[in-house]
């Protein structure tokens, strides 16, 4: 069964193969090469496309979004940021009088993000263009440009109204009732979210991973719903949607998902898939065992809840059984005590090394509750249990923290690879566990506060 979708404000019908990547499908059957290939991995935003659906406009990575992901959607390449007659976008406009280009590699990728972020209002550029690598400008001229054309009006052309898509292949269900019916008929199906991890099963290791199931269309699996008693999230809610609702209840962890990939990996990326992967570096699983989170299941019209923590067996394996998905993750209400540290080699886009996060409560000067958690510092996201007991019914002064200092090494045996070493990472834990109390506690200032 065929997919349509509008591209650059024409409707396209394709019956293409459900691994197909967007970026090889523009490239090769519509020689709309602006779109690069860079990194084909998501991470130098060469192939940044706009792509349009009832939530708005979000810039994507072409590169690991997959045909099927499109049904129902607008799309709007490089070929498309400017108008059918010719006239320039204002952004643009502004990256030719900036001088915002030299090689132009690159340039197309930045473009559209730009064109994005404009039509969205957006005036944090360092944050918008984080997924948009360039070797030879500085980015100085390209931010200029952004400034620049922040003020001038959204061009109509750019505004796509998608619509139709309403039939979809049975591997695209519309539904959380129609993907458990589906999946439970094909229990070894490789469900795909965002495809921010799939599709480099795609790109990379060339993996056939057929049979197939796409959850886009899966709006009651998407949003956050605030309750007086919990948080509760669903699996398909993006990375960007969930910073914007958690922030309000725990700043911290809205700072970190800044973090967390790029804009266009954000808006792809859902929670469901940072938690189902059961990648022991990613940095969603810390932070919601660290805010005692629990995980819902379904499989055909059976569900089930567990503590996040307990989810996680071991490297490469889950308590998940064939045709059972995650369906959303709670968070009860609570006051918040909650910081969570990424350390990784780059501020932007980058992995962990370490994250840990920590959840301490402290009543009368003395320690009545205590969650930390880390990821990077085992074969699964782990919650640091001897810590957490050297803590207990302590006061809360920095001696405590010293003498719990060596019940790391009982909680964890990290590994040394190409990130970081088994000693540093060690290091870093206990050096995070004394960076919580000193923020609580003193009010230590962290770099990015410093103002002059």
């Amino acid at each position: 069964m065929a997919i349509s979708f509008l591209l650059n404000g024409e409707t396209v019908r394709v019956d293409p193969d459900p691994t197909r990547t967007l970026l090889d499908w523009l490239r090769e059957e519509r020689a709309l090469t602006g779109t690069k290939e860079g990194c084909n991995e998501g991470d130098c935003g060469a192939c940044t496309v706009m792509v349009t659906d009832a939530t708005g406009a979000q810039a994507l990575n072409a590169c690991i979004l997959l045909m099927p992901q499109l049904h129902g959607k607008a799309v709007r390449t490089v070929e498309g940021i400017a108008s059918p007659d010719g006239a320039l976008h204002p952004i643009q406009s502004a990256m030719i009088e900036k001088h915002g280009s030299q090689c132009g590699f690159c340039t197309p990728g930045f473009i559209v993000s730009m064109a994005t972020a404009h039509r969205n209002g957006r005036r944090d550029h360092d944050d918008q263009l984080a997924g948009n690598l360039c070797r030879c400008t500085g980015y100085a001229p390209i931010i200029r440009a952004a400034e620049a054309a922040a003020d001038a009006p959204v061009p109509d052309w750019v505004q796509d109204v998608p619509g139709g898509g309403d039939e979809a292949p049975a591997y695209v269900p519309g539904s959380a009732d129609a993907l458990a019916k589906w999946y439970a008929d094909h229990p070894d199906a490789t469900l795909i979210a965002g495809a921010t991890d799939v599709g480099l099963w795609v790109t990379k290791q060339l993996r056939d991973l057929q049979p197939v199931c796409f959850l886009h269309r899966c709006d009651d699996l998407r949003g956050v719903t605030v309750t007086e008693d919990e948080i509760r999230i669903g699996a398909m809610t993006s990375m960007t949607a969930l910073r914007e609702a958690i922030a309000p209840h725990h700043p911290d962890f809205a700072e970190m998902l800044r973090r967390f990939g790029s804009t266009q990996v954000r808006n792809a990326a859902t929670v469901g898939g940072n938690i189902a992967n059961g990648s022991p570096i990613g940095d969603s699983p810390p932070a919601f065992i660290a805010l005692n989170a629990t995980l819902h299941l379904r499989s055909g019209d059976t569900r089930r809840s567990l503590p996040l923590e307990e989810f996680f067996v071991a490297y490469g394996k889950q308590d998940r059984a064939p045709g059972e998905f995650v369906e959303a993750v709670s968070l009860p209400r609570q006051p918040d005590t909650f910081r969570i540290y990424k350390l990784s080699k780059r501020f932007d886009q980058d992995i962990s090394a370490v994250c840990g996060a920590f959840n301490v409560t402290v009543d009368g000067g003395r320690v009545t509750a205590a969650r930390i958690a880390f990821g990077g510092m085992a074969a699964t996201p782990k919650r640091a249990a001897a810590v957490e007991a050297a803590l207990l019914d302590q006061p809360w002064t920095e001696a405590t923290i010293t003498a719990a200092l060596p019940a790391f090494a009982e909680d964890f045996q990290p590994l040394s690879d190409m990130r970081a070493s088994a000693e540093y990472r060690l290091s870093a834990a206990r050096n995070m566990l004394r960076r919580y109390w000193l923020e609580r506690e003193t009010g230590a200032a962290r770099v990015l506060e410093v103002t002059v």
